[in-house]
């Protein structure tokens, strides 16, 4: 038995959704975080001493924390090589594209950009700081959509684990109010995400409690 600690909101929690989802495997999750709270419980704690979320539980023992350790778990222990490939050297093609997404795709957005524009009242935005945000973030975009030129997804024509971390960004890139450079083979690889049932169940999901509350 698969448990999900996180809630749906996270954008974290969306990833590891998502290839729950892609994979097809049944699980549950417990709301954690925000104003579920929970976080600091000392049952919470044993699971990750870091007091956040997402952490998975497989079966009564097995533990792990961090978005990016969870994908990969999923991929090599349920994967079948279809999102993670068994092969070290197609397997490290994929990881470098998983890598550059989580720390230079994932945290250039959601602190810097998100939380500026959703998660801070209107009055109270720095614009200046928000473009320069915006225009560090695309720079990154860039280099996607010039992959995303040459192949369907980043790492080559099918969906891997290097989207996931990459991807699930995009949906509230495309939806907040900011203004956005055009990238054609960008703007076409998020449409064909949007074409996936797993992606519009754990990724499209509504922020609209995140508004404002900082």
């Amino acid at each position: 038995m698969l448990t999900l600690y996180g809630r749906a909101t996270s954008s974290n929690v969306q990833a590891v959704l998502w290839a729950l989802a892609e994979l097809g495997l049944e699980h549950t999750r417990i709301d954690c975080g925000e104003s579920f709270g929970g976080l600091d419980t000392p049952e919470f704690l044993a699971l990750n001493p870091h007091g956040r979320i997402p952490v998975l539980v497989d079966g009564d023992g097995l533990a792990i924390f961090e978005s990016g350790a969870i994908l990969r778990y999923l991929g090599a222990v349920y994967g079948d090589g279809v999102i993670w490939p068994q092969d070290p050297v197609a397997r490290a093609a994929v990881d470098t594209w998983a890598e550059w997404a989580k720390v230079e795709v994932a945290n250039r957005f959601t602190g810097p950009i998100f939380w500026r524009v959703v998660r801070t009242p209107a009055a109270r935005w720095d614009r200046p700081a928000i473009r320069d945000a915006v225009d560090r973030f695309e720079h990154e975009l860039a280099a996607a959509d010039r992959q995303l030129r040459d192949h369907a997804f980043l790492a080559g024509d099918a969906l891997t684990l290097a989207d996931i971390p990459f991807g699930h960004v995009l949906y509230r890139y495309f939806d907040i109010e900011i203004e956005r450079r055009e990238f054609g083979a960008l703007r076409g690889y998020y449409d064909r995400l949007c074409g996936r049932e797993a992606y519009r169940k754990s990724v499209i999901v509504s922020y609209e409690m995140l508004r404002d509350s900082i």
